[in-house]
């Protein structure tokens, strides 16, 4: 039974992240579910869903625009920096102080789901691509995104959106690029330090990523026939019974 709930959260976390975004927000909830810690059970899930990231990257290293006059050196740099820091903070964190982290940190992901989508609608609704941050401040606010990204990575995907569009950026589809190519190099990252410090469960994740996988081609076919409205208010439930049952735990 524990293998197929892995499966079956493995394939819909694909599906949503092809699709909306949110998918470690099921995994993470079927390897705590199976009795995985919630510490251990955060990096896995991140490490499964590791290879969508890059796919995504590829898919729209076309499209990718820079803001705040930023180079692409300086944004890999933020990204490769901001994961490294955030993997770091997780390696030393202890499994009693995540378990009490981890209601909030899904609150917080499932707030920038709800809020995300309105602000980037209000700033594209903008007709103009001025930078709206300096350099620096663009730097800094990157940075502590990618932070987190390499700390919890749930909703990563909308917070990068919805900061590139306060930063400036109108065009969705660079917005995309970029955040796909921020998403994978630090994911990347963080992994990596991940797996230095015994944080990736290995019995679940192969199985976990081979479905990620499967669910993000499926999620690709089926991405045009399902209202994102109807995705997004699945996810935003999910987040919240996850969080109440993380305070009540």
């Amino acid at each position: 039974m524990d293998w197929l709930i892995i499966a079956f959260a493995g394939l819909l976390g694909g599906m949503l992240n092809a699709v909306a975004g949110g998918g470690s927000f099921i995994t993470l909830l079927a390897l705590v579910f199976v009795g995985i810690p919630p510490l251990i059970a955060n990096a896995t899930g991140t490490a499964a869903l590791l290879p969508g990231y890059l796919a995504s990257a590829w898919r729209f290293r076309k499209d990718i625009e820079y803001p705040a006059n930023l180079s692409l050196k300086h944004l890999c740099l933020i990204a490769v920096v901001g994961g490294c820091l955030g993997a770091a903070i997780l390696l030393n964190t202890s499994e009693q102080l995540f378990a009490h982290l981890v209601p909030w940190l899904i609150l917080l992901a499932t707030g920038a789901f709800i809020a995300g989508p309105w602000l980037l609608r209000k700033r594209l609704s903008v007709a103009t691509a001025s930078t709206t941050v300096r350099p620096l401040s663009a730097v800094i606010i990157l940075t502590l995104v990618c932070i987190y990204g390499g700390y919890f990575n749930g909703g990563l995907g909308i917070i990068l959106l919805a900061t590139l569009g306060l930063m400036g950026q109108t065009q969705l589809h660079g917005m995309n690029g970029l955040k796909n190519l921020l998403s994978a190099l630090l994911t990347t990252i963080a992994v990596a330090l991940y797996a230095t410090g015994n944080l990736i469960d290995a019995q679940y994740l192969l199985l976990l990523a081979i479905m990620a996988i499967i669910g993000g081609y499926i999620g690709a076919v089926i991405a045009y026939r399902i209202p994102q409205s109807l995705l997004r208010g699945f996810i935003v439930c999910v987040g919240l019974a996850m969080a109440i049952g993380f305070f009540i735990r």
